[in-house]
């Protein structure tokens, strides 16, 4: 039997009770037939509507709750908002100038749409859409993995023109369903689709019951070392499963009105914040078990109420779109500050897990071959300016990190549009200049092996990335 065969073999039998279990890649696998150099390279993108706090420097709230960090490319201070992120500083990257040229003067409840695509859907009138990044890599990538890509939103669906609510569009610019209910997810992921598979499950406590015999069997044949990270995996697997029961009930939480505009969820703290970790923990495992190299997780939709317009409650704060209209207020740059802070905070997490996890074939850690992307594609009360992003990881990808790099002229302190409360930014003129996103794009693509040298309309890569 050769090797290739010998692969396939090994993923049949382990679907063969009725339950999936894709397994992470061992270096018993990776020596039998695939070589180092073919360890998986990863994107995820993660976006955030509604923006981040920028007061303007002579305001007291900017020490603390600006988002972008101050000083040098080296030498930056994070300030409150980020500074969760300080544990990981050398493995990300936080970028400021970049934005979509056809996006600078559309409002920000618009613009989420073209965030991974750069295209020019404009604010109003005809609309065409063009491919996500993600998807770009899922073609190329795809043909590995069980998953061309893993496509997850926090409101579900793909919502309307200018009000998506997932990141992924597909080669024709049509938006692809995002998946929203961690159960679902997790069955797309480890279960089959056969008739008695929902039978049985409803018998077991957990999916893994039926699994149990079979990884004995297949660790007799493994290395120690991918003994112990089966059995890491397997415990991974039950503990998130575990997790979704409560983590469903917050989705499932019913819709009630309120006052007539603002929709909320009836969902405890605790459940908001179990539901973002297992979703974080869901893609995880889905990197993990090499069942796909793409995923996106949009955090709700611009100007949208809904599930993500709760996810504020698990720092005790009100509607996540509201606490950007209110930061005129007493404590509002503070209150819109802890939120951004617990989003990176979150994410941090995930990059830390990702971190925390070797290769099984020996090239560094699961971080280092995995480029994620945290961003919204407004900056200051919904100006679709200055974007707001981090990356981590993708060392091994050529990334170099632990900087904050700054792009374009005019804007180095983050002050162009800053201090904004109404909608008279969003058309104003613009005074300064910034880069094309889509130059990062490409760059991000090249070094996840995709041939190209344009996205989005524009060609060529962004220097010292």
């Amino acid at each position: 039997m050769n090797n290739q065969s010998a692969l396939l073999s090994r993923r049949t039998f382990l679907r063969g009770t009725g339950v999936a279990l894709a397994l992470p890649w061992f270096e018993t696998f990776a020596k039998s037939g695939r070589g180092v150099d073919e360890t998986p390279k990863r994107f995820v993108s993660i976006y955030h509507p509604d923006g981040v706090g920028l007061p303007l420097k002579s305001d007291p709230a900017w020490k603390d709750w600006s988002w972008f960090p101050r000083g040098g490319e080296r030498d930056f201070e994070l300030t409150k908002v980020l500074d969760v992120l300080e544990p990981l500083r050398d493995n990300i990257t936080v970028y400021s100038g970049l934005s979509h040229p056809a996006a600078r003067q559309v409002h920000g409840h618009s613009n989420a749409d073209q965030y991974l695509t750069g295209a020019p859907i404009g604010g109003q009138g005809p609309y065409q859409n063009s491919i996500s990044l993600d998807q770009v890599y899922a073609e190329h990538a795809g043909e590995f993995t069980r998953h061309a890509s893993l496509v997850m939103s926090t409101n579900g669906g793909i919502g309307g023109p200018r009000g998506a609510q997932t990141q992924s569009f597909n080669r024709e610019g049509r938006p692809m369903p995002a998946m929203n209910r961690p159960r679902e997810i997790f069955e797309m992921l480890f279960v089959t689709s056969s008739k008695d598979a929902a039978a049985k499950l409803a018998r077991s406590k957990s999916a893994l019951d039926f699994l149990i015999e079979n990884t004995r069997s297949l660790g007799r044949q493994l290395s120690k070392h991918d003994q112990e990270t089966l059995k890491q995996y397997l415990d991974a697997v039950r503990d998130t499963e575990l997790k979704l029961e409560k983590a469903q009930r917050w989705i499932d939480k019913p819709v009630v009105e309120v006052d007539g505009r603002n929709l909320h969820l009836d969902a405890e703290p605790k459940e908001a914040r179990l539901y973002f970790q297992t979703m974080y923990e869901l893609i995880y495992l889905a990197f993990l078990s090499d069942s796909t190299r793409a995923a996106t997780f949009q955090l709700g939709r611009e100007n949208g109420e809904g599930p993500h317009d709760l996810l504020s409650l698990a720092v005790g704060l009100g509607g996540a779109h509201g606490l950007t209209h209110q930061v005129k207020k007493p404590d509002g740059w503070k209150n819109l500050g802890t939120y951004n802070r617990y989003q990176a905070e979150e994410f941090g997490r995930f990059a830390q897990r990702l971190k925390d996890t070797p290769e099984p074939t020996g090239r560094g850690n699961m971080l280092d071959n995995t480029l994620a992307l945290h961003g919204s594609a407004s900056s200051s009360f919904h100006l679709s300016r200055n974007y707001p992003l981090i990356s981590a990881g993708g060392k091994n990808l050529g990334f170099s990190n632990g900087r904050y790099l700054k792009f374009g002229k005019g804007n180095e302190e983050n002050q162009a549009g800053a201090g904004i409360d109404t909608d008279a930014g969003w058309n104003g003129k613009i005074e300064v200049e910034e880069l094309p996103l889509s130059k990062l794009f490409v760059t991000i693509l090249q070094r996840l092996g995709v041939e190209t040298d344009s996205f989005g309309g524009y060609s060529g890569t962004l220097s010292r990335v």
